[in-house]
């Protein structure tokens, strides 16, 4: 399932690094497309504009780097150091692997008429969707072992991939991205956490420890095992 997931991701990112590498005009044409049809659509509600300002940057990039670290001191005061730490080093490889990948794509920024909205630094690929995909799905991760349904579970993760797809949207939305770079952002980010959920997973084996279902179970829920009944 581990493969199948990083397949599901790693494709679509890496026929998007491609197409926009070699500056594609059918990638080109539907980016503009979609980007000049949300603009016009903003010029016409401030007041959605100014939501999805205060919005994007309530689940910006920080906002997950902050979430998680408090996480990690959390688990750290619990006995789980090494949960602690994977959760600190996913997210932080993350955030360079980023930074390292727009500086290779170099990808400019759209420019429409009339912004609503402003960025600094390089569009490919979106720092903020790569950081909504990040954050959430290392936070669900953790939390996992607490939630004793099947259903509650789906929940979370239902709520993890909304806040993903209205980080993207919002990106796109306010001019600041362009459609491709923000699902090659949630793309990565996904990768990210399944290659290092794939990688604690394994150490977990080797160390003899019960088999588990990271998507499932959480990333180590034996650290949890007696705080909850079922």
């Amino acid at each position: 399932m581990a493969l199948v997931a990083v397949a599901i991701f790693t494709v679509p990112f890496v026929i998007l690094l491609v197409l926009v590498k070699t500056s594609s005009p059918s990638l080109t044409n539907l980016d503009e497309g979609i980007a000049l049809s949300l603009h016009a659509h903003a010029l016409e509600n401030p007041g959605y504009i100014a939501f999805l300002n205060v919005a994007t940057e309530v689940f910006g990039p920080w906002t997950w780097r902050v979430l998680v670290v408090l996480t990690a001191f959390w688990l750290w005061r619990r006995g789980a150091p090494r949960l602690a730490v994977w959760a600190v080093a996913t997210i932080t490889f993350g955030g360079l692997l980023n930074l390292a990948l727009k500086g290779i794509v170099d990808r400019a920024r759209p420019d429409l008429p009339d912004p609503v909205a402003s960025a600094p630094g390089a569009s490919f690929p979106s720092g903020h969707a790569m950081g909504a995909a990040l954050g959430a799905c290392i936070l669900v991760l953790i939390l996992l072992p607490f939630l004793r349904s099947m259903t509650s579970r789906i929940v979370v993760w239902v709520v993890a991939a909304a806040i993903m797809v209205f980080v993207a949207y919002s990106r796109v939305a306010l001019g600041v991205h362009w459609t491709s770079d923000v699902i090659a952002g949630v793309a990565l980010g996904v990768v990210v956490v399944v290659a290092a959920a794939v990688g604690f997973e394994t150490w977990r084996r080797g160390e003899g420890r019960e088999p588990a279902e990271p998507h499932v179970e959480g990333v180590e829920p034996e650290a949890f095992r007696g705080s909850h009944s079922g």
